[in-house]
Parts: C-alpha cells; structure tokens; sequence
C-alpha cells in the first residue's frame, strides 16, 4: 500500500492529498546513439582526410575540394564559313563510292634528299609485277642515278625540304597531288630513301589494295612532344582535344589522298602555328597535321598506325639505325612477327600504349616496310631478301584470291 503525505496548500484548512515522491532507479545510458554519433564523426574525418572521387560526393563532404570541378557542357560551337565549306566538300568526297580501276595499281612514293641506296632491292620487289604499282621520287637536294628502269625519269618537281618544317608536309603533298593523275592508283605508300620491303610484292598488293582503311598512324600524348606542342593560335577550327601526333609514314586510299589535296583550311593551321619558335614550342608538323587531320574528319577510316617499322627504343629525335652487321634473317622475322602495335607518350609516366594489328577484323603482321637502313646493309638485305618468301610465314600471307573474298 502506497503511504501518502499531507501538505498544506493555501489555507490550513484546506488540504490536497499529493502522492509522495517515488524511488526511481538511474536510466540505462542510449549507447546506440553514442556509437552512431562516432560513426558519423569518424566517417566526417575520413571525408576531410581523404576527399572521395564521384562529383556528389565531393561537394557534400570535402572542404579542400577533388581535383575535379563540375563544368556545364560546352554549347555546340558555331562553325566558320571556312569549316563549313571544307566539310561539305570533304563530306561529298567521303560519301562518293569508291571507283575500281581495272588496273589498279599501289602508289610508291620516295621522299629522298637524293639517291636512293635500296633501289636494287626495290628492283628485286617490283619485278614481274609491272601494271600493278607506279613509282614517284621526290629528291629534294640531289637529282639522283638510277640504275633501275622502274625508277628512271620517275622524279617530280621537287624543292627543299627541312626536317621538322612544313616544307615535308608540302613533299608529301606534292608527291601524292602527282600520284593522283594516275586515275589507276588506288593506294599510296609514303616511303624513304631507308626503307625497304619485309614482303613480296603480292603480300604488300593484297593487304594494301583490299584494306577496309588507311594506314595512319594516330594516338594522343598528353606530354610535351604531344599536347605540349599545341598552339592555341589553331583555335576555333583545331582545338587541343583533338591534337594528336603520329608517324609520318603513311599508306592510305584514294579517297583520302584527295581530302587531302582538298584540305586548306587545317593545313594552313599546321603550316601557321605548327613550327619552331611559335609560342616558345617546337611544333613539327609531319608528325601532327595529319594524324590530327583524319582524327577530326574520318576517324574511323584509318587504322591509327603504320606499316612501316621504325624502332625508338632508343628515345632520341631520330629512330635507330641499322647497320650492315644488325641485319640478319632474324631481325627481319623479328619484325614480321610483330601483332602489336606500341605507342609511348612524353609524359613522366611514359605509358606504353598496346593495340593488336588489325586487317579487315582479322589479326595480322603489324608491318610491311621497315626502317631506318644504312646504305651499307644494301648487300645483306639483297641477299636475305633473295632467300626468302614472306619470312617463311607463308600461313600468314594474304592470297589474291582470299582477299577477294573478303
């Protein structure tokens, strides 16, 4: 039975009846709520400490920021009258279906200051082939001797040529502008006076002829013989995101060697701002103007590499050079063995970029041709050339008959 107490309340003779106080035992203390409440102040630190990486979460819990900032997407940029009258034609030229001469033939190109030291070789591979390729020399410092009558009176106009200037890119258009004449050269393959064949002739034929695309080499390097040769005098028409950077030793289509004679306006962009001294860069444009070029107007026209082998292992401004006592057999089986193609970029981080050799959605050798020879490997490479049929890869070499079919 509960006791109760009386008190007075206002007059004595008034009582109210008022339980008495009770005896209550302590609470138990919430420890859920404090092991909550450290689980969010820990969580808190680690979010200061260590800013998280999605864009949401880095504005609700870092104070410092990420490394990233959120941007509006960029408004689709009104072209010039310039762009939009070099895209119409580009586009038309595209668009139009290829035409198959009944002779078509493979364009030889040679860039050479002025002999050429593998023309006997060459010889050896052109022979017995006559009314499938042209030959085209332009000699840009000496009028070479040829010794070959598949290369006699074969030089066009020519005019100096500088290394790293834009007076290669000028060779390089000369020489295809001539080549376009020939209504039968389907394909055109730029060359130099150090080159020579890894293949006979029927493999280059087939593999260049029935392609599905150029060989234009093309890969983006964020480093300073990269992106850090962009100009920002290119913009509106070329901005830094589609820089790209490339070997010059091209093979490509019909349709592209005209795009190319048709092209003034990027070209002029190279040939502006694309030099030694512009903004403190040295910009060289062979290996930028069109490797960029394909990049903005036909990427998927191109297979991003070449079929010429130069190796810079050596990481110098010039590829390494073969001497007469480098060649052997093995050396050439070595490259024709290659399934991967191998970009490095000028980066810190040299990030070595792989891709395998495609050829129509099938594996292939990565490479036809080869570089860079001194002329003293001449006897060797005859002799080697001499003793063997696609380097003994005969399970690899392309039939006529089955590139045909595809």
């Amino acid at each position: 039975m509960k006791s109760v107490k009386a008190w007075r309340v206002g007059n004595v003779g008034d009582l109210q009846i008022l339980p008495g106080s009770r005896h209550r035992p302590h609470l138990k203390r919430p420890m859920w709520i404090i092991v909550l409440v450290t689980m969010v102040v820990l969580f808190l630190v680690c979010a200061y400490m260590y800013p998280p990486h999605t864009r949401g979460a880095c504005y609700v819990f870092s104070s410092r920021g990420c490394k990233f900032e959120w941007l509006p997407p960029s408004p689709v940029r009104e072209l010039t009258d310039n762009e939009i009258a070099s895209r119409v034609v580009i586009r038309d030229i595209l668009n139009t279906p290829a035409v198959r001469s009944k002779n078509s033939k493979v364009a030889f190109l040679f860039l050479t200051p002025g002999p050429l030291p593998f023309e006997k070789l060459w010889d050896k591979f052109f022979h017995g082939h006559e009314g499938r390729f042209s030959v085209y020399v332009h000699a840009s410092r000496d009028k070479p001797v040829h010794f070959s009558r598949y290369f006699i009176n074969r030089e066009i106009r020519s005019e100096q040529v500088v290394w790293g200037r834009i007076s290669m890119v000028d060779a390089e258009r000369r020489l295809l502008a001539n080549a376009l004449k020939d209504p039968d050269n389907q394909h055109f393959v730029l060359l130099s006076d150090s080159c020579v064949p890894l293949h006979d002739f029927d493999y280059v034929y087939n593999y260049l002829m029935y392609s599905n695309m150029s060989f234009i080499d093309c890969f983006e390097d964020p480093g300073p013989h990269g992106n850090g040769r962009y100009s920002e005098h290119m913009l509106p028409e070329v901005e830094l995101k589609d820089f790209r950077k490339g070997a010059q030793w091209f093979t490509m289509k019909r349709q592209h060697a005209l795009i190319v004679m048709a092209d003034s306006l990027y070209y002029s962009k190279f040939r502006d701002y694309c030099k030694h001294g512009v903004d403190g860069k040295n910009c060289i444009a062979d290996e930028h103007y069109l490797p960029t070029f394909f990049h903005m107007i036909d990427p998927g026209g191109i297979a991003n590499r070449s079929v010429t082998h130069v190796d810079w292992s050596e990481r110098k401004w010039h590829p390494k050079s073969y001497k007469r006592s480098d060649v052997s057999y093995d050396l050439l089986k070595n490259i024709t063995s290659v399934y991967l193609s191998e970009h490095v970029t000028s980066d810190e981080q040299r990030t070595v970029l792989m891709r395998p050799c495609q050829w129509n959605g099938l594996r292939r050798p990565c490479y036809l041709f080869a570089g860079k020879f001194y002329p003293d490997a001449r006897d060797n490479l005859l002799n080697i050339f001499s003793n063997y049929t696609c380097l003994n890869l005969e399970q690899q070499c392309l039939s006529s008959k089955k590139a045909r079919e595809n």
